[in-house]
């Protein structure tokens, strides 16, 4: 792997495998920096290619556009599902973080869950099941629990809540027999995530830990700073910073933790190798946001300064809220509203469980900014 000996400067040209909503941001960073970018994506409508200096269309794998791209001075991604041998490849001619390596275990829960726990970090108790035959009565131990695919699953897709070793076994069934690991459910009183910006062992910088609240598997709501005490945050941020150091991680990583029992136990539920759903909020309520963060640790920078500026909420618009006939949602109260900030991703057409944008709202509280949000949020769907 090519090693910075000096940071990148604009006007370099940053490459960006993927132009979801993800990479759309990174593309504003990054040309706001003064860099530009060049976006690798298959949609011809990637929402990122809108303010790229150059969109090339075509497969992750394609070999002529990964050529290109590795002209570039250095590249990231913006999704984990991505090819990591196609990042391996791209490591040969420029930096490129984070590495592929990295990006190969977030992709799949079973080598995820065995690096959380050599960092000496606690999961959810676990069983991996690749057949049919693992499925045995000794299973019952992790029940009642969730069966989630080992790769390819996100936003709540690909998991299955199972009570019993029959349900387990019809479960497993209904994932086509594909390798699980079935999670044993835990005693859940808050989720929280943790954005690490890791250059390298001494410049490594977290945000504050969000509080996230989930509908149907997809994240609604981010409440900052979380409403759990002082040393618990901080205990977050120092776990996620050991997965960090553990996997020698370059850029943004988000870890998504578990508040378990009475005694408030953090059990790690995943990492993201990216920047995260719950980190937008950084982007209008931090000093530095977490995109920016992004071009400046792959452009081997320090990390910025990750200040909470005030305390905030924010809230994923889906296209539910969109009219059956693609009309818009009612913008006004939201656009009224002086402390929230709206951001809508480009995409061309709505529909049920997308995410086509996000807001942030400030308040001098963490509960006032998400009773704020709720209400606006509710206003949107005429």
């Amino acid at each position: 792997m090519t090693v910075l000996s000096t940071p990148i400067l604009p006007p370099a040209r940053l490459g960006i495998l993927g132009g979801g909503q993800l990479g759309r941001m990174f593309t504003v960073a990054a040309k706001t920096m003064g860099y530009q970018v060049v976006v690798l994506d298959p949609d011809p409508l990637a929402p990122a290619a809108e303010f790229a200096d150059e969109h090339l269309c075509a497969p992750f794998t394609d070999a002529a556009a990964l050529a290109k791209l590795a002209q570039c001075a250095a590249v990231t991604t913006e999704f984990e599902n991505v090819n990591a041998d196609a990042m391996r490849q791209l490591a040969a001619h420029t930096v490129v973080s984070p590495s592929g390596d990295c990006v190969a275990i977030a992709q799949n829960r079973i080598h995820e869950k065995a690096w959380i726990r050599k960092a000496g970090l606690q999961t959810a108790p676990y069983q991996i099941i690749e057949q049919a035959a693992d499925i045995t009565d000794a299973s019952a131990e992790f029940l009642p629990g969730i069966l989630k695919t080992a790769t390819m699953g996100y936003d709540g897709k690909g998991q299955i809540r199972v009570k019993t070793v029959a349900e387990l076994q019809a479960a497993f069934a209904e994932h086509n027999g594909v390798a699980c690991v079935l999670e044993k459910m835990v005693d859940l009183r808050a989720e929280i995530s943790v954005i690490v910006c890791r250059l390298n062992n001494d410049q490594a910088v977290c945000f504050d830990p969000a509080e996230n609240q989930h509908i149907d598997g997809i994240l609604a709501y981010s409440i900052v700073p979380a409403r759990l005490p002082q040393a618990l945050q901080q205990q977050a941020q120092t776990m996620a910073k050991r997965l960090a150091d553990e996997l020698d991680y370059v850029g943004v990583l988000a870890v998504e933790m578990f508040v378990t029992g009475d005694e408030q136990v953090l059990v790690v539920n995943e990492m993201a190798p990216r920047p995260h759903n719950s980190g937008h909020h950084t982007l209008d309520a931090c000093t530095t946001d977490q995109f920016q963060q992004q071009v400046r640790l792959m452009c081997g920078l320090l990390p910025g300064n990750t200040a909470l500026l005030a305390p905030c909420t924010m809230a994923n618009i889906l296209g539910d809220v969109w009219g059956e006939d693609g009309s818009e949602p009612n913008w006004l109260n939201l656009q009224q509203q002086a402390s929230s900030h709206l951001h809508l991703y480009g995409k061309k057409s709505a529909r049920k469980g997308r995410k086509m944008g996000h807001f942030t709202t400030l308040a001098d509280s963490a509960e006032q900014a998400l009773q704020a949000a709720q209400a606006l949020h509710g206003s949107l769907k005429k």
